[in-house]
């Protein structure tokens, strides 16, 4: 008789569990939407501010959720139409926003200007801020490594990006260029939108068909990896749940939190454009932020600032191709969403901003300088304000970058062959 106590025996470790810290966060999110969930259902509209704080506090905490299930969705879905999926959900809160304003001018021509104001304010606020963010700390981090000998000097000057890096910058590079026709023609007709969002297709398409040369298990980081780490049927559970929830409270706070932010404008002396243009992008965008800084903290700066490239593209395509059509659906002309003088000014001082962050990343490298100069002329555009002096900003973005793509000439032939190769690299 053989005796078990006595018998060694395979230790099975539990599995593992989000920790309470982690639930906690998660209820801190859904206690800061839950007033705003209240005033939509009990019809309160007290005042413009409290509005503006209650849906506003939803869109953040729903914002944090999403991001965080959309992240750690990819451990288990994989594929282009995970990647269309994704895509879609994680730009959701800035997406029903600016629909929201866009839907509206069909109907009310005063919103016609709001819809254009967010989408550049959220472009140029990841641009100028975002990225050299991203990049700054990936190469104080990098001073670690520098120390230990696992990294040249050089790592703490220039940020590489990864090799798949060069297939978004690729198509960044050509909707940078097509940009300027919006203001050449002073809307975004609906033709033009349905172009845009082909060109969107046709980038998940390609992105699809990117081989992962990092292998398929991919580091999570943050709240992600806490759910990432949980047994498979509760992490899929947890994550539709988190998914519905945070749908739910953007899509029912998109509309109030949009016009408590035109009437907060008025109620504080403000001008709303610029309520719209910057305070909105600065809830939506702060849970992309804060990932991206998550991941440059663990030293994987050239992933961090790859999200940030393809949230770009996102931007270029998708959201400006969906304003055109949310205008018609919203009562407009088929002719699409017109744009005023002021408008086609913010669409070129967008564009060309772009123009030189492409010229910046296209040879896969970015130079702390390069990051300090981004700030820079990102905080010129606050204190410069008149229209010619916005034109003179453009010019000088679009003239910087007519110099750094010299630099990087040979670079740019392979970059922008990238969205049309059989396999990018």
């Amino acid at each position: 008789m053989i005796d078990t106590a006595s018998t060694p025996t395979a230790v099975t470790a539990p599995p593992p569990r989000m920790g309470r810290s982690a639930w906690g966060r998660i209820a801190i999110c859904i206690v800061l939407a839950l007033p705003a969930v209240v005033f939509r259902i009990g019809g309160f509209a007290p005042d413009p501010l409290v509005d503006l704080l209650v849906f506003g506090g939803a869109v953040v905490a729903a914002s944090f959720l999403l991001a965080w299930a959309a992240e750690a969705a990819q451990k288990d879905i994989s594929g282009a139409l995970a990647i269309a999926i994704l895509a879609l959900i994680a730009v959701l809160p800035e997406y029903a926003v600016d629909l929201y304003y866009a839907f509206r001018s069909g109907s009310d021509p005063a919103y016609e200007q709001f819809a254009a104001a967010n989408m550049t304010g959220s472009n140029r606020l990841l641009l100028g801020f975002g990225w050299p963010l991203v990049v700054i700390i990936s190469l104080l981090v990098a001073r670690r490594y520098v120390r230990a000998g696992s990294l040249p000097a050089s790592a703490t000057k220039v940020l590489q990006l990864e090799q798949s890096s060069r297939l978004d910058i690729g198509f960044l590079a050509l909707l940078a260029v097509v940009a300027f026709l919006i203001p050449l023609m002073g809307s975004i007709p609906l033709w033009f939108g349905f172009v845009l969002l082909a060109a969107f297709v046709a980038y998940l398409w390609r992105a699809s068909k990117v081989s992962d040369d990092d292998g398929d298990d991919e580091e999570m980081v943050g709240m992600a990896g806490n759910i990432a780490s949980m047994p498979q049927r509760a992490r899929r559970w947890t994550i539709v749940a988190l998914f519905v929830v945070a749908a739910a409270v953007i899509l029912s706070s998109a509309e109030p939190f949009a016009d408590a932010l035109v009437e907060s404008g008025s109620a504080l002396g403000i001008d709303s454009y610029f309520l719209v243009q910057w305070l909105a992008p600065l809830a939506t965008e702060a849970p992309e932020f804060i990932v991206a800084a998550l991941f440059a903290l663990r030293g994987m700066g050239g992933a961090a600032i790859g999200t940030l490239i393809a949230s770009k593209v996102n931007q270029w395509s998708l959201l400006v191709g969906s304003l055109p059509i949310a205008h018609v659906l919203g009562g407009g002309t088929t002719g699409g969403l017109p744009l005023d003088g002021r408008q086609v000014e913010e669409f070129v001082l967008t564009a060309s901003q772009t123009v030189l962050g492409v010229a910046i990343i296209i040879a896969l490298r970015f130079h702390r300088w390069s990051a300090i100069a981004l700030v820079a002329l990102f905080a010129v555009q606050f204190v410069v304000t008149d229209t010619s002096g916005r034109w003179v900003l453009s010019i000088v973005h679009l003239v910087v970058a007519v110099v750094v793509a010299w630099v990087h000439r040979r670079d740019i032939v392979p970059t922008l062959r990238a969205p049309f190769r059989r396999q990018a690299v």
